[in-house]
């Protein structure tokens, strides 16, 4: 089944209020076998909401419509509908004790233009709004499934949730959307690609493929679609576990899960600590590690050494050694990771040293290079990464690359910490 989201409101178009509805209804849809083909954003216009549905009539079967039901003059949307499928408004008994009973329980009384909240076309059927005063409504016209929800978030979603969704599947005969998602790190999209290529040329027909970067990270989204759930899960799932076979050390875990949450469980799992010497991240890693919860359990502090003085005062970084190679270089980052484990005593230390930008950088070190080391009890080591010219990106990825290496160190037998 394909559906179109009209999400209607002045405040939307000019930002005013961000459009999570959107997203949500989205994401709703699919998990109910329901592909959105369009998200559609319109004024509180009759002109406007007339034209969105006829187009939205041409590509979808299902067009779900929020906004514009509020008791004010500049929520016209009811009486437009109304007017759409040439329907008079009626008076709704069951939708107005709603309205008075959430107007008593505020202390407030009911006037006029409480009471037109209850005025619904005759044609719908009428959807309990049982956190607020507007009734949804549900149209029917020409194999087709126009729903009207209020806006607001918190009256929309269980509208949806309890009541629209439920129609959809008995008037429907509904198929299945699984999606899996594997989160990868350390390499680049474009290598990665290259290195599943075959894997993914080989993916059955129902099964898609999406590649989802942002700095630091590459999410790999399968997609399947099919009338039997349990066989689609195992299906994804198969596919799931020849993918890690190909990339294992690449694969950090799934379904969203973030580098710094797989971090801290494999920290508890093994029962060691870390704490951090920053640099160019200016605190970012020890932020990314305190924002799991639990993380006292595991991470002790950090030092956050951004003058090469803090370096030499704070984590014994020789001032020769500073001198002699600059600051951004394997001796010192090194020479950090060590200062930070005597000083902090943990069993792990994180300690980064770069080059973030704009400005700063050299022919020999252009902006975006950046040391990291990582001391354990076994010793220290350290890698070279060159992340480019932007200043954020650089700052995200080096954390990221940070947290990585401890991954890896702590998870060298099994590289992944979730299962498919």
């Amino acid at each position: 089944m394909r559906a179109e989201i009209i999400n209607i409101g002045d405040e939307l178009l000019i930002g005013q209020v961000v459009n999570t509805n959107a997203s949500w209804m989205a994401e709703a849809l699919n998990k109910s076998g329901i592909r959105t083909v369009r998200i559609t954003v319109i004024a509180d216009n009759k002109e406007e909401i007339r034209n969105a549905l006829d187009e939205a009539s041409k590509r979808a079967d299902i067009i779900l419509i929020s906004g514009g039901l509020g008791p004010t003059n500049d929520d016209i949307t009811k009486q437009t509908l109304a007017e759409y499928f040439n329907s008079k408004m009626v008076f709704h008994e069951p939708a107005f004790r709603q309205v008075k009973a959430i107007f008593e329980a505020r202390k407030f009384p009911v006037n006029e233009i409480n009471r037109q909240q209850a005025m619904i076309p005759e044609k719908c059927i009428p959807l309990f709004n049982k956190n607020g005063t507007a009734p949804g409504m549900w149209f029917e016209k020409e194999g087709k499934v126009y729903v009207s929800m209020p806006g607001v978030p918190f009256e929309m979603k269980p509208m949806m949730t309890e009541q629209v969704l439920p129609k959809l599947r008995k008037k429907f005969n509904l198929g299945f959307i699984y999606h899996k998602t594997i989160m990868t790190t350390g390499i680049p999209e474009s290598m990665l690609a290259a290195r599943i290529e075959e894997w993914e040329n080989n993916l059955p027909e129902n099964i898609k493929l999406a590649y989802l970067p942002q700095p630091g990270i590459v999410r790999l989204r399968l997609t399947a679609s099919g009338k039997d759930e349990k066989q689609l899960v195992e299906e994804v799932n198969n596919y799931c576990r020849k993918l890690h076979s190909i990339i294992p050390e690449v694969i950090y875990g799934y379904d969203d899960i973030s580098l710094e949450e797989v971090t801290g469980e494999l920290l508890v799992k093994s029962g060691k600590t870390v704490s951090t010497a920053e640099s160019c991240t200016g605190g970012y890693i020890a932020h990314l590690i305190t924002s799991v919860a639990g993380s006292s359990r595991y991470y002790k502090g950090s030092v956050v050494s951004y003058a090469n003085e803090i370096k030499s005062s704070l984590l014994d970084v020789p001032e020769e050694v500073l001198a002699e190679h600059g600051a951004v270089s394997r001796e010192v980052v090194e020479a950090m990771a060590r200062g930070a484990q005597r000083k902090l005593n943990t069993d792990y230390v994180l300690a980064v040293s770069g080059i973030a930008g704009p400005d700063g950088g050299t022919p020999e070190k252009p902006v975006g290079t950046v040391w990291i080391a990582l001391a354990s009890p076994e010793g220290v080591q350290s890698n070279l990464f060159h992340f480019g010219e932007h200043r954020g990106r650089n700052i995200r990825r080096s954390a990221l690359a940070a947290l990585n290496m401890l991954r890896l160190e702590l998870n060298k037998s099994e590289p992944v910490e979730k299962k498919c």
